[in-house]
């Protein structure tokens, strides 16, 4: 608790700070000036393009919703038709299997030889090829280290007294005075001509501009985002009152027309006319129905009258004697015969 309370302290500080921050007095008459102007002309000019943008948000949702989902879910099935599914098959049933007897081939006829090259031909080679370099890198060391090893080192004495120690000597008892001669003489040119007076522009002129391009810039920003939130509740509300103004203009008497005026002429209609036109019809086709199955029958009785007739009448099925038993002729288990073996 008593560490919790400086920083609970510093809290209420800074709050009164911004309170008295944002408070007319601690802001200035320029802030205050420009303040008005820039917010009133911000949301004359912002109030159309917040409507506008509402309006544009409004008919992107709806065809988003209507047109471009149900077409995106179209083209992702016919890209999924047309490109996936053909690929996939292709790659399933011939690019791996063929992938799969290539491997082996290769395995075969390149992997395998080549291995037995390596382990017969180039490595046997290859040991001899490194004994030789071994040699000629022992010569080498040698003669770097007998011959080549003190030339150099008298070719570096040599050097070094002709040339670096006289070089040294001359950088730093002629070259470098001289050098800080020239530096002083021209940074001193420099911040006469050019920095001094960069300085006074920056600190007299630019700085001041600065501070007041700042708060205009500022208050410019701040009002935007107030006129922005403004149009949004304005064009929130205008939606508002023309989804009323529709609704009672269009929808509300459409409803009441048709709640009021078509659904009852509607079931006046159905009960006068529909339902007598649709019974009638129904004993029409039941009429209909009996006229054409008494058709039928006297067009059956006519057609069989003729093939009376004609051929006379049809010859009577002669019973088949399966000699099957009698019930007084069944075979038993005490008898020799039965109903088939008698004459």
């Amino acid at each position: 608790m008593e560490q919790e309370r400086p920083q609970v302290k510093r809290v209420e500080e800074r709050r009164a700070e911004a309170r008295g921050a944002g408070a007319p007095g601690a802001e200035g008459c320029l802030v205050v000036a420009i303040r008005l102007p820039v917010r009133i002309v911000a949301l004359v000019v912002v109030l159309p393009v917040r409507m506008v943008w509402d309006a544009l948000v409004v008919v992107g949702r709806v065809l988003r919703d209507t047109v471009l989902r149900p077409l995106g879910r179209a083209l992702a099935w016919l890209g999924k038709a047309l490109f996936v599914w053909p690929f996939v098959a292709l790659w399933r049933w011939v690019l791996v299997p063929a992938g799969r007897v290539v491997a082996w081939l290769v395995k075969w006829l390149v992997v395998v030889p080549a291995v037995w090259v390596y382990r017969w031909v180039l490595t046997p080679v290859g040991h001899g090829i490194a004994w030789v370099a071994r040699g000629v890198w022992a010569g080498l060391n040698w003669v770097h280290a007998r011959l080549l090893t003190p030339v150099g080192h008298g070719i570096v004495w040599l050097v070094r007294s002709l040339v670096v120690v006289p070089a040294v000597w001359v950088y730093q008892w002629v070259l470098a005075p001289v050098g800080r001669a020239v530096a002083w003489a021209v940074y001193w040119t420099c911040r006469v001509l050019f920095v001094l007076p960069v300085q006074a522009v920056w600190r007299w002129v630019l700085v001041p501009a600065g501070r007041v391009l700042a708060v205009i810039g500022r208050e410019v920003w701040t009002a935007l985002g107030h006129a922005w939130r403004v149009a949004g509740h304005v064009s929130v509300a205008v939606g508002r009152f023309l989804g009323t103004l529709f609704r009672w203009i269009f929808v509300e008497p459409v409803r009441w027309v048709y709640r009021s005026v078509l659904t009852p002429v509607g079931h006046a209609v159905r009960d006068a006319v529909l339902r007598p036109v649709a019974d009638a019809a129904r004993a029409v086709g039941r009429v209909t129905r009996q006229a054409l199955t008494s058709v039928r029958e006297s067009v059956r009785q006519a057609r069989y009258d003729v093939r009376r007739t004609l051929f006379g009448e049809p010859r009577e099925r002669i019973a088949v004697d399966r000699r099957e038993p009698r019930r007084g002729e069944a075979r038993t288990l005490g008898r020799s015969t039965t109903a088939l073996t008698k004459d």
